[in-house]
Parts: structure tokens; C-alpha cells; sequence
């Protein structure tokens, strides 16, 4: 987590991944110091970059936030990304997250979506993933997950999948739930 990070792209993924995943959910700093989202929550980490491990880790969620688009990748973080990735650990990166992972050449070879192809151009300069790039609200390649800020709901379905959380079908219904914003015919609370 880092000061500005949108809390409410990775709210769905990480409710549900707890609730029904039964995972142990911890936000993690690039210190110990709290950080304040862009909505203005203070969150406090539980862990800092360095004390990830890969073998202990489901998966890692880079929420989106302004940052991304003007600041660099900080080498802790730069760091546990490269070890989750050569550990194949799965990644999750929402809207402008999509940016930081470009820059570290974590998209290479994969396909991914992002805020727009003209909006990685315009970030990253060097972008040379256009032929990898999907116009979709979420695309999961090879432990990969990128997804455009718009597609939070696609991006919780994306981790469910990849973590086999929920049946095909409940993924499938609480999707069009969550999308819709209307409960199925003969649903109960």
C-alpha cells in the first residue's frame, strides 16, 4: 500500500477472497507507517516489502492510484514484485497499477488490458506490448491479472478464478450480481 492508493478497486477481490477464499488478507507497506488512500483511509500495514515470502503469498494486489502515473517504481517494491513473479505467484493490477507493472516489463509476453492502450502509451514510454493488449475490462495470462479501473467487479471474478474461490457458477452469479446490481430471480438473502 502506498499514500493515494484507490481503496475501492481491490474492496471486492479482497472481501470475497477472505469470506469465501478463506484468506488471510494483509496489507502490505513499503514501511510501517500508516498510508492514507484516496478516499482518506488511514490504513495501517501489516507487513512491509521486505517481509513478503513468496511461498506464503496467494496473491499480491497493486491497487490503482494517481501515483503510479507520475511516480517511479520503488526499488522495495520493484523487488517483491520480481520474486512473486519468478516464484509464480499470481499478480493482480487494477487501473493505474497497470502502469507501474509495465514499467518493470512484467507485462511482456502477456496479455493485459489497462485504462486504455493510448493511456499505457502515454505513461510508459517505451510501451511495446501493443500486440499482447486486449480492450477488455480484465485479462488474466499466466498468474498476470490487469484490469481497468472501471472493471473492479471483472477483477474480484479474475482472482476468483485464478484462486478457484467460489464455483464456476457462484463466480458466474455473483459477477452478474455485483454488475447488474440486481439480485437473481429466486435469490435469497
Amino acid at each position: 500500500m502506498v499514500d493515494g492508493f484507490a481503496d475501492w478497486e481491490p474492496a471486492h477481490a479482497v472481501a470475497e477472497l477472505r469470506r469465501h477464499g478463506h484468506y488471510h488478507v494483509e496489507a502490505v507497506g513499503l514501511t510501517s507507517a500508516a498510508v492514507v488512500s484516496m478516499g482518506g483511509l488511514r490504513v495501517l500495514p501489516s507487513k512491509i516489502m521486505s517481509q513478503v515470502d513468496p511461498t506464503d503469498v496467494a496473491v499480491f494486489i497493486l491497487p490503482g492510484g494517481d501515483r503510479w502515473e507520475q511516480a517511479a517504481v520503488e526499488p522495495e517494491l520493484e523487488a517483491t514484485l520480481r520474486r512473486l513473479d519468478g516464484g509464480d505467484v499470481p499478480i493482480a493490477a487494477i487501473c493505474a497499477a497497470t502502469v507501474a507493472i509495465s514499467r518493470l516489463g512484467l507485462l511482456r509476453g502477456r496479455r493485459h488490458t489497462s485504462n486504455g492502450l493510448a493511456y499505457l502509451r502515454s505513461h510508459v514510454p517505451g510501451y511495446a506490448e501493443a500486440e499482447n493488449y486486449v480492450d477488455a475490462p480484465a485479462v488474466r495470462d499466466r498468474k498476470l491479472i490487469t484490469t481497468s479501473g472501471l472493471g473492479d467487479v471483472e477483477f474480484a471474478r479474475e482472482l476468483f478464478e485464478e484462486l478457484n474461490v467460489l464455483s464456476a457458477e457462484d463466480r458466474s452469479l455473483w459477477a452478474q450480481m455485483f454488475r447488474s446490481a440486481k439480485f437473481p430471480a429466486g435469490t435469497a438473502l
